[in-house]
């Protein structure tokens, strides 16, 4: 039976684990935290990353979990359309997740194949003729192959693969997901999703549905600033936000205003610089894989994130189910990097909209076509085999 180590159970760690579980592998999955925890956030999960999910096996309860996001346009602060809604050249919406039900199903899809190791920080990793490991300072954990899934930060990454750094965008963002019975009611002229541009900052609210059933229900928002990441407790980012974001059209202050300090999740936002010159290597009979912000982190612009890193995992999946690693860890890497290249491309005209002196987030004469060529582009991955 062939053995894998897991490093990182957030979505991509979690996905790579029971996916490798499923095809016969004995995984093991650190985790630095103690215990294995849900993200606080709400997930976009485009067409792409649909896909992703049915390739893996994991789509089977998404409708139960879901929204889905219609077409909303874009406003100014001051409520005008910068554009318009109009018909999307997707094949189907994008839908938004509760990452605690995503997490939820994927902790169920692990199996009994998979050992969950917390409280493991990863220092360690071995790239020599033997097989690839990895280690805490205490225990080493030797694998056919070492899964990197541990982040834009990922302590694998810095050892295995040390000329690529992680670069901020000169933004800061902010997550949350307000719980259904916070939830303002919306204005009934309000559509169930929108995004607001005004001079670098950029708002965006979706609606989780109703709590019931499956779902967990509320209104998820991202808020985008210029700048630095902020060193104030919750608290003091949560009053800055509503500082910054006053006076702009409804929901965007009521939204604020029911948000809580514990609700609130600060990220960086940036890339990796550079792309890492391949995302799986060879060591020994084995070798390294990188999937999700380890291989390719990148600005939240197109809310590709999860969707990508599925793709890696259902894309590691394919290539592992024969043959042996080396080969397999290369075609792993034609496959993933130019199409992340691509996506990183996209992301980055959308970056470049959105910068302060930009005509569009200026206030300007917007051009949909920046966000509608981005979206497609981005979502335009068949499948794994391709």
């Amino acid at each position: 039976m062939r053995t894998a180590v897991v490093v990182g159970a957030g979505i991509a760690g979690l996905a790579t684990a029971g996916a490798l579980a499923r095809t016969g592998w004995k995984v093991t999955l650190l985790e630095r935290d103690d215990r294995l925890r849900a993200s606080r956030a709400a997930l976009v999960l485009w067409p792409n990353g649909v896909r992703a999910l049915r390739a893996l096996g994991l789509a089977g309860g998404l409708d139960s979990i879901s929204t889905p996001v219609p077409p909303a346009g874009i406003r100014r602060p001051d409520g005008q359309w910068l554009v318009r809604p109009g018909a999307s050249d997707l094949e189907s919406p994008p839908v938004v997740v509760h990452g605690e039900d995503l997490h939820d199903a994927f902790i169920a899809g692990l199996g009994d194949q998979v050992d969950v190791r917390g409280g493991v920080e990863v220092q360690s990793a071995r790239v020599t003729r033997e097989r690839p490991a990895v280690g805490d300072g205490r225990v080493t954990f030797e694998a056919d192959l070492v899964v990197a899934a541990d982040g834009a930060d990922s302590a694998v990454r810095r050892r295995i693969l040390a000329a690529t750094t992680f670069a901020s965008a000169g933004f800061a963002a902010w997550r949350a997901v307000i719980p259904w019975y916070r939830a303002p009611q919306l204005p009934p002229d309000l559509p169930p999703h929108g995004e607001t541009l005004g001079a670098g900052h950029r708002f965006v609210y979706t609606s989780l549905g109703e709590q019931g059933g499956s779902t967990r229900g509320g209104i998820s928002w991202v808020a985008t600033v210029p700048g630095a990441l902020r060193p104030e407790p919750p608290a003091g980012q949560l009053a800055l936000l509503r500082r910054w974001f006053a006076g702009w059209h409804a929901p965007v202050p009521q939204l604020l205003a029911e948000t809580e300090p514990d609700d609130l999740v600060q990220e960086p936002v940036g890339e990796l610089a550079p792309l890492p010159e391949t995302f799986g290597v060879p060591a020994g009979p084995g070798g390294y894989a990188l999937v999700g912000d380890a291989a390719h982190a990148m600005p939240h612009h197109l809310a590709q994130g999860a969707c990508l890193a599925l793709e890696d995992v259902a894309t590691l999946q394919a290539v592992l189910v024969n043959g042996p690693l080396g080969p397999a860890l290369q075609e792993y890497n034609r496959r993933r990097r130019g199409r992340v290249s691509r996506v990183l491309v996209q992301s980055r005209k959308v970056g470049a909209a959105l910068q302060p002196k930009s005509r569009l987030a200026g206030l300007g004469r917007a051009r949909p076509g920046v966000f509608d060529k981005a979206a497609v582009a981005a979502t335009e991955w068949a499948g794994p085999t391709g």
